[in-house]
């Protein structure tokens, strides 16, 4: 339960600079200690799925089911359901439509990536007209949208983090049994298939997953800045290494990291947590390319 005097006063009440206090203050409530683990739980799922998006060139299918997720949060708040249903929804649908379209090769030209590109955004441009349409009918609170649209860290609820601990227990589950082969179909997949890895199956599986991804991040940044959650920290990390044990660990840390410190500045402000996480993550993605160029001049 959000307190009253702390909702009527609103965020940055009672910053004082005093690091020790300012930490015990973001624990002192139960609605930031469920927003803690949420943004562990979706941060962790983020940067695993993430970095296979960057690294499979599917940035723009990400983008697209992050978008997806804006008119099923807007149609379920319009019929009166809780926003999750609406978000895993339209991002699986989204998803399922996407994986139907065959993917071509990587670095081959022609019809399949034409099919594929074409239905990428014919459903972004669907999600968009959707969502519009659905925030045209709603004529409740116009914050509630709001949040749909750059997340909010208020009324995360005990069931709705058990939600996230489940779907993201089923994500690593699933990169713990087939991401290896996923690397491989996502690396060469020509090689892989011949070697009997199911390169078509793993696409849309990774697809799915990575809809239900971009459906739990979207909670806490909201559907516009989701994308963000999913690509910087993966982007910044395969910057920094190419060992990809390495890479797929510093992803995870980098998306927590960041989300904990967008937390940190949005309940200490008055500005949504998902424009803190962006921020954070392209501050981090700008170091690694000043490092990165740096040391590759030294080398030269």
């Amino acid at each position: 339960m959000i307190p009253a005097h702390w909702a009527a006063q609103g965020p940055g009440v009672g910053l004082n600079w005093n690091l020790v206090q300012d930490l015990r203050q973001l624990f002192e409530f139960h609605f930031m200690v469920n927003a803690f683990r949420a943004g562990t739980v979706v941060a962790v799922a983020a940067g695993l799925l993430g970095w296979f998006m960057v690294l499979r060139a599917q940035s723009f299918a990400g983008h697209t089911l992050a978008v997806a997720g804006f008119p099923g949060a807007a149609g379920a708040t319009l019929v009166g359901l809780n926003p999750a249903w609406g978000f895993f929804a339209f991002c699986g649908a989204g998803a399922a439509i996407i994986a139907a379209v065959p993917r071509a090769r990587a670095g081959t030209q022609g019809a399949g990536f034409s099919e594929e590109s074409a239905a990428i955004g014919t459903v972004q441009a669907v999600a968009l007209a959707l969502g519009f349409l659905f925030v045209s009918l709603y004529h409740g609170f116009l914050n509630g949208i709001n949040a749909l649209l750059f997340g909010t860290f208020l009324g995360i609820t005990d069931a709705q983090v058990g939600v996230l601990v489940a779907v993201a227990a089923v994500i690593v589950l699933a990169l713990a049994i087939g991401g290896r082969q996923l690397l491989f179909a996502s690396v060469d997949p020509d090689v892989a298939e011949a070697r009997g890895v199911p390169v078509v199956a793993l696409g849309v599986a990774f697809l799915l997953l990575l809809g239900f991804a971009a459906a739990e991040a979207s909670q806490i940044t909201g559907s516009l800045l989701v994308f963000a959650l999913l690509v910087i920290p993966a982007a910044t990390a395969q910057r920094l290494t190419a060992r990809p044990a390495a890479s797929i660990a510093l992803s995870v840390v980098i998306a927590v990291a960041v989300t904990w410190l967008g937390l940190a500045a949005a309940y200490y402000s008055s500005y949504p947590i998902g424009f803190f996480v962006t921020t954070f993550g392209f501050a981090a993605y700008t170091l690694a390319q000043i490092a990165t160029h740096r040391a590759g001049g030294r080398q030269a």
